[in-house]
């Protein structure tokens, strides 16, 4: 009998990822909430609809969506005790010096560069909006990778949007904007 190959379903991922978001409580408007609290004193007549847009399309990244649904698993597997110790301890209470959670962070803010790690640093110390709830300890839910990529996916919002106001400057100056891979729809 032979084997069929295997071949990677990139709808099933990015639905996986839309659904499993979802199911842990986390909706797209509060994603972007944390991106108009970075945003807004920059460009005051931003709107929600925009940042709710940039949120989708940073999401729309297969190299996000992997970090998304590895974060959510680690998360799920601590709930449910599957972890090795004293990893499984380190993840459930979030220990301080465990910082595997940050580094699947920097992943996604990685593909939005610098100005993304910026935002992340920020939105991960002050923990606004959605961030309080997914760091509360007080119930049986584990977000220890979560709100790290929750935060990380508002700050590449954050920096996409950075990116596209640059761009749509020049392009009001009479310049050619560069467009690089955080511009890729203009």
């Amino acid at each position: 009998m032979e084997k069929i190959p295997y071949s990677l379903n990139s709808r099933k991922v990015a639905e996986a990822t839309w659904e499993w978001l979802e199911k842990r409580g986390v909706k797209i408007p509060e994603i972007a909430e944390l991106v108009m609290l970075l945003q807004k004193d920059y460009y005051p007549d931003l709107t929600m609809e925009e940042c709710i847009h940039n949120v989708e399309q940073v999401l729309s990244k297969r190299e996000v969506q992997n970090a998304v649904l590895t974060g959510i698993q680690l998360d799920l597997l601590a709930e449910e005790g599957k972890l090795i110790q004293p990893l499984q301890d380190m993840i459930r209470y979030d220990e301080g010096l465990y910082g595997v959670d940050e580094i699947l962070a920097f992943s996604i803010v990685n593909v939005y560069g610098s100005i993304g790690f910026t935002n992340y640093g920020y939105v991960d110390k002050l923990k606004p909006g959605v961030l309080v709830r997914l760091n509360d300890k007080s119930d049986q839910h584990i977000h220890t990778f979560l709100d790290d990529i929750v935060g990380a996916v508002a700050a590449s919002a954050s920096s996409r949007i950075a990116h596209r106001k640059q761009a749509e400057r020049e392009a009001e100056l009479g310049d050619e904007p560069v467009k690089d891979d955080a511009e890729e729809d203009l």
